[in-house]
């Protein structure tokens, strides 16, 4: 019998082409402006790829990797990101669906970084490894808003406060909780770090993410903020996997 030895650029390159049609939206991206750009089938776009190839196989098993490939000024950095909730086979189609769509939305841009609700991707030209990032941040919220917000912003906050801290001190930098809140309401959270942070970066990047929260989601029945190292969610329905 006869196995086909494919090289792991062949196979992301068709596993890209198969979650084609199959894909997610993103749920944001950044291009830096700040950055460069490189040169179309130059040496930094070839370790680009061959860095993407590598995260597809690293990040799904344990649903986080990081590498870098090259030699300055052309090596390249790269982390990606699953929800600690995700399977290994949804935390490799969502990779491959950011390695996609993050080439196709930043052309020639050394750094970037994407989000979708199962995974993150980030790759840059400067090592950014166990470093908080400042740079990229955004939030989302239901439009949905609630009649007691002070109270229902201090129970959100106690939540988040509680998840965070759980987080933090797990081996995955990642937890969930939810919280009864009235007789009618429960209210979910989740909180999670990139694992090249230490616990002590990953708490001050959720402690500045929920103080946040009044500029993302006063009143609001749901919302996130996500930046490029940590991000918390909250709903007032379960949305993780069981």
């Amino acid at each position: 019998m006869h196995f086909l030895k494919l090289s792991p650029l062949l196979l992301l390159s068709l596993a890209l082409l198969l979650q084609g049609v199959l894909g997610a939206d993103p749920l944001y991206h950044f291009c830096s402006t700040t950055s460069g750009n490189y040169t179309s089938n130059g040496t930094y776009e070839t370790n680009l790829k061959k860095l993407m190839a590598s995260l597809f196989y690293k990040v799904p098993s344990t649903g986080f990797g990081v590498d870098s490939v090259g030699q300055y000024p052309d090596r390249v950095y790269g982390l990606g990101l699953c929800r600690g909730d995700v399977s290994s086979a949804d935390c490799k189609s969502c990779i491959v669906d950011a390695s996609s769509e993050i080439l196709k939305l930043c052309p020639n841009d050394k750094e970037a970084i994407i989000w979708y609700d199962y995974c993150e991707l980030k790759y840059s030209n400067d090592d950014f490894f166990g470093k908080i990032d400042t740079k990229y941040k955004f939030y989302m919220w239901n439009t949905a808003t609630v009649n007691d917000s002070a109270s229902f912003n201090n129970n959100t906050k106690e939540l988040l406060t509680q998840v965070a801290t759980q987080a933090y001190h797990s081996s995955k930098l990642y937890a969930t909780g939810e919280k009864v809140i009235d007789d009618s309401r429960k209210l979910y959270g989740l909180a999670q770090c990139t694992r090249d942070l230490s616990s002590e970066y990953c708490k001050e990047c959720l402690d500045d993410a929920i103080s946040d929260l009044p500029s993302c989601c006063d009143g609001k029945e749901g919302g996130r903020v996500v930046g490029g190292s940590c991000n918390f969610r909250y709903e007032l329905y379960s949305f993780v996997n069981s």
